[in-house]
């Protein structure tokens, strides 16, 4: 898989992903594991949908 998460939207992912998840716990809701997704998507820097729609934010060496 080739990166297309930048370093920013990552910890945004995994900053909003933990948000969710902890809404979730504290309501005792079920929907907290929405965030499961931000968080995995910002852990392996690969996001299935920023790929179907071309959008690449991985910074690349110089």
């Amino acid at each position: 898989m080739k990166c297309n998460v930048g370093n920013t939207e990552r910890i945004l992912r995994i900053s909003a992903g933990v948000i969710i998840l902890a809404a979730g716990i504290a309501a005792r809701s079920w929907w907290g594991l929405i965030g499961a997704a931000p968080i995995l998507t910002g852990a392996t820097r690969y996001c299935p949908a920023n790929a179907l729609l071309g959008i690449d934010n991985c910074e690349t060496a110089k």
